[in-house]
C-alpha cells in the first residue's frame, strides 16, 4: 500500500476525541459518533462508527457501497440482520459483548438493540464510511417510477411513504405515534433465525 500522508507535517494528527464528532443524535441514549480520514488524517483504509442504542431502536436498513463492516458489541445486545444477495434470505445474528458480525461490502443490513444501554462499534475498511439509507431510497426515488415499476397506485405509494423521513439513521423516529395498541415488539417483526449453529458468520 502506498501512503500519501506526510508524517513529518505539523498538521499530522495521531489522536482524536470521538465524542466531538457526532454523525447523528436521536436522543441521549441513541446516537452515532464517527471517525474517519476527515477527522483523523493519519487514518488510511479504516474508519468507524461508535453507536449507542436503547432497546428496540434500529440502525435503519442500509448498505455501504465502498466498504465491508465489522460490527463489534461492547455492551448490551443486538441482532445484526443481513440480506444475502445470493440466497435472498435475511440472516439474523444475535451478538453480545465480545462478539462480532461481518457485513460484506454492498450488502443490505440493519441492526436492532435487544436491550437498553447497547454500545457497539462499526468498523470499516475504507477511510470514509459511505452509506445508502433505506429512507433515502424510499423518499428520493420518484413516486411515479416506484408505482410504474411495481404496478402500484401512485397515490397509495405516496401516502404509504409520507411519514418516512430521509436520513433516519436510528428509528423509529422520535415523533413516531403508532400508539401502544399498534406497537409490535421487534421479536415479532424479525424473521426467525435460520437453522444451524449460532456464531458462524
Amino acid at each position: 500500500m502506498v501512503s500519501y500522508m506526510d508524517y513529518a507535517s505539523p498538521s499530522t494528527q495521531f489522536t482524536f476525541d470521538l465524542n466531538k464528532s457526532t454523525l447523528f443524535k436521536k436522543d441521549d441514549n441513541n446516537l452515532i459518533n464517527v471517525v474517519g480520514i476527515n477527522q483523523l488524517n493519519t487514518l488510511e483504509n479504516v474508519s468507524l462508527l461508535d453507536i449507542f442504542l436503547s432497546r428496540d431502536n434500529v440502525i435503519e436498513p442500509h448498505y455501504h457501497q465502498n466498504a465491508a463492516e465489522l460490527i463489534y458489541c461492547i455492551s448490551g445486545a443486538l441482532t445484526v440482520s443481513i440480506l444475502n444477495p445470493f440466497t435472498k434470505q435475511i440472516l439474523n445474528y444475535p451478538i453480545t459483548p465480545g462478539q462480532v458480525a461481518n457485513v460484506p461490502q454492498g450488502w443490505w443490513h440493519y441492526e436492532v438493540a435487544t436491550v437498553d444501554d447497547t454500545h457497539l462499534l462499526a468498523i470499516f475498511n475504507a477511510p470514509t464510511p459511505e452509506v445508502i439509507l433505506g429512507s433515502d431510497i424510499l423518499k428520493f426515488t420518484p413516486a411515479n417510477i416506484m408505482a410504474h415499476t411495481y404496478c402500484l397506485d401512485e397515490d397509495q405509494w405516496k401516502q404509504a411513504i409520507a411519514p418516512v423521513k430521509p436520513n433516519t439513521f436510528i428509528g423509529p423516529t422520535r415523533d413516531c405515534n403508532r400508539g401502544t395498541d399498534e406497537e409490535t415488539p421487534y421479536q415479532e417483526l424479525n424473521h426467525p433465525p435460520l437453522p444451524g449453529p449460532r456464531g458462524r458468520f
